[in-house]
């Protein structure tokens, strides 16, 4: 919600401080006076616009119509494609090829301010020529080939070329984009499998969990350095031992020490046994002697064994062991070094990470369609982007309910999935897309571009580099962080992705922001 209202105070601000000026369109002409607004010139008469996309960038620029023998001031923005950020260093050359002429090339090497960079073309020969700029930062080196251009044998024959039109859209400048969170994104075409909407929550496996709790009450000592929440453990690790309260004025030491008494009268009977047996057998006592001195061995070797029991019901080194059963990570811990505990407390909570179960439930309307679910797609709070289970790569489909529950009139789905995102919890909650049938192709944007205007969807899609049109779309079947979209736009159009609502806040004012730079 802060970083929303950071943003909203951003735009206004920038809004603010752009100049007034009528939009013109990508290549359409404005008639204006020739006139600079904080270092930017106006183009006037037959002024060009340009966008255009790399993998790694973004050029919009903006030039006079090209004349042999004068100096056109270039004016390109360039944005970085990785975070839609000015590209605040680097080289940008200007490049004039073809038409049986020797190439001519115009270069800058400082940007007048972050982003914006303005070689001046002085070209000697009129004619037809391609245009490319090339851009060399120290991360890359890209090259914009603009196509066609015509460099005209005067002024007067540049300026009576072509018409005048208006752009009419929204405005909202390179210098307001880079300031806020704005990214935008192209219309493609990509598979989406069809799906049905589910709720639920993120488990770990039933082997691969454990919730150790206290056999009795008692006291919790370590067993060497006490376990840390988040402390990854193996199976059969000591974690601590556990020192039973016992009744009475029983205590460990006595119980050790019944356990001392018990073997030395074990022992001493086992000596007195074995010397009636010699006895015996050299006819010096009777045979009642002997049986008296095994059936004493016999109650010595009982008392023993009791007294050991005891003793291992309380532990040895002073408590009973407290071992992980399972491998995983700590998820929690509630104890502390020498605390009391009631019996039946939680102690510990081990959660074995490297695969998580996504239990699902579908509403029952749609269960019908779920014959074979080839996977899901969900989201949790607190997490932009969405995560994708594919059965057969990532993960695998555990079970679909066979009957429809009475309470929340659902059907459960069960997913398994590996190497889970660090940043997923075992009971998170989440939404999610069931996958109910094979994929197919459809024309397709970002969920993030499409706003919700009184139950219609609206995108904004990109005129050129500083222009914006509303456009009402029918939207399809959803995928993760993907939409169908039925009509209302084509591939190839780039849309607004983020920072759709500041271009809705600055459509209120276009007829005041306009184009205007505070270059």
């Amino acid at each position: 919600m802060n970083q929303t209202l950071i943003a909203l105070i951003c735009a206004a601000l920038f809004l603010v401080a752009c100049g007034e000026k009528s939009a013109t369109s990508e290549h359409g002409a404005k008639p204006a006076a020739k006139v600079e607004l904080a270092g930017h010139a106006d183009h006037g008469p037959g002024g060009e616009k340009i966008t255009h996309f790399t993998e790694r960038s973004e050029l919009f620029v903006e030039f006079p119509r090209l004349v042999a023998g004068e100096k056109s001031a270039f004016a390109a923005h360039l944005t970085r494609l990785a975070d839609f950020r000015a590209i605040a260093a680097g080289k940008v050359t200007v490049i004039l090829s073809g038409g049986g002429q020797p190439d001519e090339i115009f270069a800058s090497d400082v940007p007048t301010q972050p982003g914006i960079f303005r070689p001046v073309a002085l070209p000697k020969q009129a004619g037809r020529r391609e245009l490319a700029i090339e851009v060399r930062t120290a991360e890359f080196t890209v090259r914009h080939e603009l196509g066609p251009v015509m460099v005209y044998a005067d002024r007067k024959t540049a300026d009576a070329t072509g018409e005048e039109h208006e752009d009419g859209g929204i405005g909202f400048t390179k210098e307001q984009q880079w300031k806020v969170d704005f990214a935008t994104a192209e219309v493609v075409k990509r598979a989406l499998r069809p799906a049905v909407a589910a709720t639920g929550v993120l488990r770990a496996r039933p082997d691969g969990e454990a919730l150790l709790t206290a056999p009795a009450a008692g006291q919790v000592q370590p067993a060497g350095k006490f376990p840390q929440l988040g402390q990854i453990v193996k199976k059969g690790d000591l974690l601590a031992w556990l020192s039973p309260r016992l009744g009475g004025e029983t205590d460990y030491a006595s119980l050790q020490a019944a356990a001392s008494k018990t073997k030395v009268e074990f022992e001493q009977a086992e000596r007195e046994r074995a010397r009636m047996e010699s006895l015996f057998k050299d006819e010096a006592v009777p045979e009642k002697r002997l049986f008296a001195a095994r059936a004493a061995e016999a109650s010595a070797r009982a008392d023993h064994d009791a007294a050991r029991q005891r003793l291992g019901q309380v532990g040895g080194s002073g408590g009973v062991p407290i071992r992980a059963p399972v491998s995983g990570l700590l998820a929690d811990v509630r104890v502390s070094p020498g605390a009391f505990t009631a019996e039946g407390a939680l102690l510990f909570h081990i959660v074995d990470r490297r695969a998580l179960w996504l239990e699902l439930r579908v509403p029952e309307s749609e269960a019908a369609r779920l014959t074979a679910p080839g996977g899901a797609a969900f989201r949790v709070d607190g997490i932009e982007q969405s995560f994708t289970i594919d059965a057969g790569k990532n993960g695998r489909l555990i079970a679909v309910g066979g009957a429809v529950d009475a309470t929340t009139r659902s059907v459960p789905v069960v997913f398994e999935f590996e190497q889970p995102d660090p940043r997923l919890r075992v009971g998170m909650s989440a939404k999610a897309q069931v996958f109910s049938a094979a994929a197919r192709e459809a024309v397709a944007i970002p969920v993030s571009a499409v706003l919700d205007e009184n139950g219609t969807s609206v995108v904004f899609a990109m005129n050129h580099g500083e222009s914006f049109e509303r456009k009402p779309v029918r939207l399809g079947i959803r995928e993760g962080d993907w939409v169908e979209v039925i009509e209302g736009l084509e591939p190839g159009q780039r849309v607004v992705s983020r920072g759709a609502y500041l271009i809705k806040l600055a459509a209120t004012n276009t007829a005041k922001i306009g184009h205007g730079h505070a270059h």
